[in-house]
């Protein structure tokens, strides 16, 4: 039987430029939105109070039939409670490292019209072709949406810029100018955290 889980920062689905692909996980801080964060504390709770449980039932009755060194399900199972019990780790380090931002928090003078974290931004590039990006979390990236990191090179090129300014943004593919026409700070609506369908803690047909 397959398992699916959530993937790791960086393995989202959509495709975009190497411009927008996230950077390397932070070492210390880890901006995030408070709607991110919920995420990764919902997966984390699935893992340890539904997912690890029912993995090491299924363990223990493998365990049961014999020879462990044969025994599919047994080395299977414990397996997946190594990877269970890696991603769980890994969450913990993201949750207690977050620094939980809101872009719709109110804010005033030059923070409110430039851009930061959590800003959405509209700009063009030289040849006039708009696009509008969120600036998000390393655990919030989804390109189908157009959320990138913070620490990607095009929200750094973007970064403490305001309507009218032009930045240079250097990435794998070449160098580009663009132009900043707009910045909001609005609600960025983070898919949930959802039981995937292929766990062992989802209920089973039949």
């Amino acid at each position: 039987m397959s398992r699916v889980y959530r993937q790791e920062p960086g393995e989202r689905k959509g495709r975009g430029k190497a411009a927008d692909a996230p950077a390397p996980v932070p070492a210390v801080k880890n901006y995030i939105t408070p709607s991110g964060l919920q995420r990764l504390r919902d997966e984390r709770r699935f893992l340890l109070t539904r997912e690890r449980p029912a993995v090491t039932k299924v363990v223990a009755w493998a365990a049961s039939n014999g020879d462990r060194s044969e025994n599919a399900d047994y080395q299977y199972g414990k397996r997946r409670l190594r990877e269970i019990d890696r991603r769980i780790r890994f969450l913990t380090k993201r949750i207690d490292a977050a620094e939980v931002v809101d872009p719709e928090a109110p804010r005033g003078g030059r923070a409110s019209r430039q851009v930061f974290f959590g800003a959405t931004v509209r700009f063009a590039n030289a040849a006039g072709t708009e696009r509008v990006v969120s600036i998000v979390g390393a655990d919030e990236v989804d390109l189908d949406r157009h959320y990138i990191s913070w620490l990607s090179p095009l929200a750094r090129a973007l970064m403490k810029s305001g309507p009218g300014d032009r930045v240079v943004l250097h990435a794998p593919g070449g160098t580009e100018h663009l132009e900043v026409q707009e910045v909001s700070y609005q609600r960025i609506p983070v898919e949930p955290f959802s039981e995937p369908p292929g766990a062992e803690a989802a209920p089973k047909d039949g």
